[in-house]
């Protein structure tokens, strides 16, 4: 309440056009982790990839970017944010031409590794600023709103957009088309941003950069390999250098002066609540798209653009959000809300499991309109409650823990439901007794290698079979997970004493 009886200084025009420049920052980041998701089939055909490497090139770019956003956060507070922001801008608009034309899967994956790089120094500055610019309470609730529903409306996005490209290009025009965009990121951010620091000039400790990868990047490998090919040596070794680093990265920044990461504000159940259910919702949600459009097209038959626009309703839904916020809130509190989204997100996952069969395509369509209401909800109520859950001079530790958690949750959705969906498919599909060994072996490996490979059309319904049971218990898997996460948003964020400012903000 101090902000509001010291009547801050309200946020002009200026204010809201550079809220735009930042928006369309996290729109496009949001985009480019889900956009390549149609690109699966084409481009399977063109580079040959083996299925763990399509994993890799879907979850690397989040991986990395993961990784890097809390030192990438404390960089920004040394040099400038805006300063930050304009050479990630430059950096990822290069990024993009190099996997556009990436001549082979090995490329494809480092350049995305790159474009994970320079996503975490523009990734950090966005909230910060938009914490910097908008000095009112209220408008600052609202415009982290839609800075939330830019996140989570460029990730629904990113299919229709590639759909709409791979229908008239390759398959490499998902990347090209960052580049139009981070020109304009750069002018309009020159112009209309202003610069601003954190308060602290300390040195980077480049070991907790380091160890905060070092737990990322093994423990995910040693989930993926664990579900596509059971328990080994290679996931045993991976998930003890994760733990391990890990533990020892905790253990340094309770140690450190000025920590990359304060370990302290998950003390606070509000904030710890509101970034666990924020990773869990971007977890079932982009886990979710990177299988279910693979479905919509090598199942269902449909073309990039048709699967593109029959992922629209949750599109649509997510950014109708902003309408009913305020209503939501003021009638149940910041917690129950959350717990509401989720719940209703969970129930939008489970209809895509029970609809899947149907012939008509409604069932689906009606069940991503849940879902995209529900994330959509979740996300910016989580995202709004873990930046006010901590006093104001720690706001930007918070910005930096909730944006990790936004990706790392993404990242681990592809991963862990991205791997569980292969699996089951790989123990659902039945082959004809007299397939050959090799032809077996392509069969087993993806649906996408199936059908790139064979015209047998036993071959064919087998595997698109196997996929589609697959995705349908994926998807319960899913919802599941969404409906624990719901009840504990519901008992654990605090609901009272927050409607009227977010009823002011909406």
């Amino acid at each position: 309440m101090t902000d509001l009886q010291l009547k801050p200084r309200l946020a002009g025009p200026r204010e809201w056009a550079a809220l735009a420049v930042l928006v369309l920052v996290v729109m496009l980041l949001a985009i480019d982790g889900t956009v390549l998701y149609l690109a699966v089939p084409s481009l399977t055909e063109d580079l040959s990839p083996t299925s763990t490497q399509v994993l890799w090139i879907g979850d690397i770019y989040a991986f990395v970017l993961a990784g890097l956003l809390i030192t990438m956060g404390n960089v920004a507070d040394r040099i400038g944010r805006k300063r930050l922001l304009l050479m990630g801008s430059a950096a990822f608009g290069a990024a993009s031409v190099l996997a556009a034309f990436a001549p082979d899967a090995e490329a494809l994956i480092a350049a995305r590794a790159l474009l994970g790089v320079a996503g975490a120094t523009l990734m950090p500055s966005t909230l910060s600023i938009v914490r910097s610019v908008f000095l009112d309470p209220a408008q600052r609730t609202r415009a982290i709103a839609l800075w939330s529903v830019g996140a989570t409306a460029g990730a629904a996005l990113g299919p229709l957009v590639g759909g709409v490209l791979l229908e008239n290009f390759w398959w490499g025009s998902v990347f090209l088309i960052n580049v139009p965009i981070m020109v304009l990121a750069l002018v309009g951010g020159w112009f209309l941003l202003p610069e601003s620091r954190g308060t602290t000039g300390h040195r980077i400790d480049l070991a907790s950069s380091a160890l905060s990868i070092l737990a990322i990047v093994p423990l995910v490998y040693a989930v993926k390999r664990w579900i596509g090919s059971g328990p080994d040596l290679p996931v045993l070794l991976a998930a003890v250098v994760g733990l391990l680093a890990g533990w020892v990265f905790l253990r340094r920044q309770t140690r450190l002066t000025v920590p990359l990461l304060d370990v302290s504000l998950f003390r606070v159940p509000a904030f710890a609540g509101a970034v666990g259910a924020n990773a869990l919702a971007i977890f079932a949600f982009l886990g979710l798209l990177f299988f279910f459009s693979q479905y919509l097209q090598m199942v269902r038959d449909y073309g990039p653009l048709h699967a593109g626009l029959a992922e629209l309703p949750a599109t649509l839904a997510s950014i109708v959000v902003i309408a009913v916020i305020g209503f939501l809130v003021t009638r149940l509190g910041a917690g129950r809300s959350i717990g509401f989204g989720l719940g209703l997100g969970a129930l939008g996952l489970a209809g895509i499991g029970a609809t899947a069969p149907w012939a008509s395509y409604w069932g689906l369509g009606a069940s991503l309109v849940a879902l995209g209401l529900g994330i959509g909800i979740a996300m910016t109520l989580s995202t709004d409650s873990v930046v006010s859950a901590v006093p104001k001079e720690r706001s930007g530790a918070a910005a930096a823990i909730a944006e990790t958690g936004y990706e790392l949750g993404g990242a681990l959705g592809i991963a862990v439901l991205g791997s569980l969906q292969t699996a089951m498919y790989r123990s659902r599909l039945e082959l004809p007794q007299d397939l050959g060994a090799g032809e077996r072996a392509t069969a087993h490996e993806s649906l996408a290698s199936a059908l790139a490979t064979t015209d047998d059309a036993a071959v064919i319904a087998a595997a698109r079979a196997a996929f589609s049971s697959a995705m349908q218990m994926t998807s319960f898997v899913a919802a599941v997970l969404l409906l624990v996460a719901a009840v504990i948003a519901w008992r654990v964020i605090p609901s009272a004493s927050t409607g009227k400012v977010h009823h002011d903000a909406a």
